[in-house]
């Protein structure tokens, strides 16, 4: 099957359909017959679309900073060495307690942070910012960037070089376009998700329509809406993206199998009680990138992971005692291949002068110039072919340094 050729469907239509699909029984969805091109050598790219607008600082927290304490208030997290403290990352920075695994991959030097970093947008709509995060350009497009960039690698031995994989039950428009990519998702349960519930709530709250309607069906599934409003934890499928993460894992160490992956991790919308709710999230994360690494074998040292979510959260905790929509945030490189150990960061400080509006960390680096990074000195696309995956972006140059010799 090819992927691109299914309907287009908006978030909105997606998540209210999402259930009805689920009780239509267990179904797997077929994988492209995918074959590595040349031109891209034997590496690999994995990029994690982290749905929601994840808080970058909690999960990769300026400690060192002599005003985040003050400023974030009971979200601060405690110094390294204190019981439940950051995990440190060299004496500003520390990682949240929670991403154990990616700790031991920044003390390998397999785990590069970038803190302070954001798209060119700033509307702060989940919609606006997912959409142009994963088009890669200054306005809405109908194709990805990661797709674009597959459509400039030749075809290989005679055969249409497919390189691209979207793991779970959407296509994300970051893999939409005319290069040809293949869908897999695990067999699903006959009843939804507990997670899918959550992930309807986050995104779909601020609909005047839709959120009330989606809180109440939560209800009548044994949602408390107090619960839910004091943004108690919602039940997650914990292994839910450790299983795709493995998978993509499995199936790009294979010597015929894709190479280019795109997964997404919904949750981080933690408007209330951030605390409690983001943990489960964090481990999430943590062990799905675990998971890919070890599936990977040998392969990750030819590996290259991007972690990016459409934008941050603000600075300080809302009245329960969540972050709201924000701009600056926090990504993640992980792999063999990325020069880690470091924390890439043009810090701005947190000092209030120094907020974007007064309620944002403000963005210091692009989140095209290390995609583009990628594109250019890992699989080794041509300067034209970058240029087409980022249109509009000239003044953004990639970023140097990420990668290993």
């Amino acid at each position: 099957m090819n992927a691109n050729h299914l309907p287009r469907l908006g978030r909105r239509s997606f998540l209210l359909g999402l259930t009805a699909l689920a009780a239509a029984g267990p179904a797997r969805l077929a994988v492209a017959d995918v074959a590595p091109a040349a031109q891209i050598m034997d590496r690999r790219l994995v990029v994690i679309l982290l749905r929601g607008a994840m808080d970058g600082l909690h999960a990769v927290v300026p400690y060192g900073d002599a005003d985040y304490a003050a400023l974030r208030g009971e979200l601060a997290l405690k110094d390294p060495g204190q019981e439940g403290g950051v995990l440190d990352l060299g004496g500003q920075f520390g990682l949240h307690p929670k991403l154990v695994a990616l700790h031991g991959m920044y003390a390998q030097g397999e785990l590069l942070p970038v803190h302070a970093v954001a798209g060119p947008y700033r509307t702060r709509s989940h919609f606006d910012g997912q959409d142009l995060m994963e088009g890669g350009g200054l306005q809405r497009l109908e194709s990805g960037w990661l797709n674009r960039a597959l459509t400039h690698i030749p075809e290989s031995a005679g055969q249409p070089a497919r390189t691209g994989l979207a793991l779970g039950l959407d296509l994300p428009l970051l893999m939409r376009g005319e290069a040809p990519v293949g869908m897999w998702a695990p067999p699903r349960p006959t009843r939804p998700e507990p997670d899918l519930y959550a992930r309807m709530a986050e995104l779909l709250h601020e609909d005047a329509v839709l959120g009330p309607t989606v809180l109440e069906g939560m209800r009548g599934r044994g949602y408390a809406m107090g619960a839910l409003a004091m943004g108690a934890a919602i039940p997650a499928n914990q292994g839910g993206f450790t299983r795709l993460a493995a998978a993509a894992g499995r199936m790009l160490a294979r010597p015929d199998g894709p190479r280019v992956a795109a997964l997404e991790l919904g949750g981080w919308d933690t408007h209330a009680g951030q605390a409690q709710r983001i943990d489960p999230v964090l481990v999430q994360l943590d062990r799905g990138i675990a998971a890919l690494r070890d599936q990977l074998g040998e392969a990750w040292s030819r590996t290259a992971v991007l972690a990016i979510t459409e934008f941050g959260r603000t600075a300080r905790a809302n009245g329960n005692l969540g972050t709201d929509h924000g701009t600056g945030g926090a990504a993640f490189l992980a792999g063999g291949a990325v020069r880690g150990g470091r924390v890439l960061a043009n810090w701005p400080g947190l000092k209030r002068d120094n907020l974007f509006e007064n309620r944002d960390l403000q963005p210091t680096r692009d989140l095209r110039a290390l995609a583009k990074a990628l594109l250019r000195d890992h699989l080794r696309l041509s300067e034209g072919a970058v240029a087409a995956a980022f249109p509009g972006s000239e003044d953004v140059a990639a970023e140097g340094g990420l990668l290993r010799a």
